[in-house]
């Protein structure tokens, strides 16, 4: 359902400022001329309720975009499934509940295309949650997130709250986190690549068989589409939002070799896990209010690895 909410002279609170997704939102915002609500964690820890119930009062939001997550690739997926679970539980009860409490107009939830079933239908439409097992590799994180949505969705039925889902397809850009164990594949492939090329090495090793499919979406995209939502979405029904459009992790990563300049050979470990065989998102909901997005693969894995090479994101 379309809706109309100007976000012009609100009191807006991004939670979770300092990741990637929080900070592409913090510009989008600032490009409007909005200058956000933020707290840093030694200020406020949303995983505990008792704080977040005193800063919202203390700081009255009228509008809140839940960005804060606790977030990782299949490994980190793997090695830590308790903070997946709960620390992702947490933040999302206690901020939306919190919300509720202190009259906040209206809330936006960030999920995560991990929350589909393993073998969804391709595209994956919006109506395929829960319809199917998990892919195990990320069932921490994926049940966390479905907790959240469907959070907001109760809240909505139950309160009358407008509180909204957005469940983006894989990001990366400006900001990104390049550990070289816990972070996602286009920020894990930039700095490997980066790091052969420094090192003069003559192949790069890439995890599983290079065959799965997978969709990007430059963050900054993403950040506008959360914009484009909060104005004219208020429904309890989620909508995705990515590209449309996916390849193979052999071609992604053929493509960021060619940016960062790398020419040596791709050797590609099948002893590691695949994940997912495919994930593309079923987009039309989002393009049909009028969103889309703007940078192409390519331009985006330019600005990501300029980024990288600044010094910019988490775990240089």
């Amino acid at each position: 359902m379309s809706a109309s909410f100007d976000l012009k002279d609100r009191r807006i609170f991004v939670a979770g400022h300092r990741g990637m997704v929080g900070s592409a939102i913090v510009r989008a915002l600032r490009e409007r001329g909005i200058e956000p609500l933020t707290a840093d964690r030694d200020v406020l820890d949303l995983e505990r309720q008792a704080e977040v119930e005193a800063w919202l009062a203390a700081n009255r939001p009228e509008v809140i975009i839940l960005a804060a997550a606790k977030v990782g690739g299949i490994h980190a997926n793997n090695s830590f499934p308790r903070d997946f679970l709960y620390r992702n539980m947490m933040i999302a009860a206690n901020v939306i509940d919190a919300a509720y409490r202190n009259g906040v107009n209206k809330l936006l939830y960030l999920g995560s295309s991990c929350i589909y079933p393993r073998e969804a239908p391709q595209p994956i439409p919006e109506t395929a949650l829960l319809t199917g097992t998990l892919e195990p590799t990320n069932e921490w994180y994926a049940i966390a997130k479905i907790a959240g949505m469907k959070l907001t969705q109760a809240y909505r039925r139950q309160c009358g709250a407008d509180y909204i889902s957005l469940m983006p397809t894989n990001l990366y850009g400006k900001g990104d986190n390049y550990h070289p164990e816990n972070s996602h594949v286009i920020a894990a492939l930039l700095r490997r690549f980066h790091e052969a090329k420094a090192g003069n090495a003559p192949a790069v090793t890439i995890w599983g068989t290079g065959t799965p499919r997978r969709e990007f979406l430059y963050v900054d995209d993403f950040a506008e589409a959360a914009l484009f939502a909060l104005e004219r979405h208020s429904s309890e029904d989620f909508m995705n939002v990515g590209t449309g459009q996916d390849l193979t992790i052999a071609d992604l990563a053929r493509e960021i070799a060619g940016v960062v300049g790398f020419t040596g050979e791709l050797v590609f470990d099948t002893s590691r896990p695949d994940g997912t065989p495919r994930k593309l998102l079923d987009v039309s909901r989002i393009k049909a209010l009028g969103w889309q997005a703007r940078t192409p693969l390519r331009e985006g894995l330019r600005i990501a690895y300029a980024d990288f090479l600044a010094g910019g994101g988490r775990n240089h």
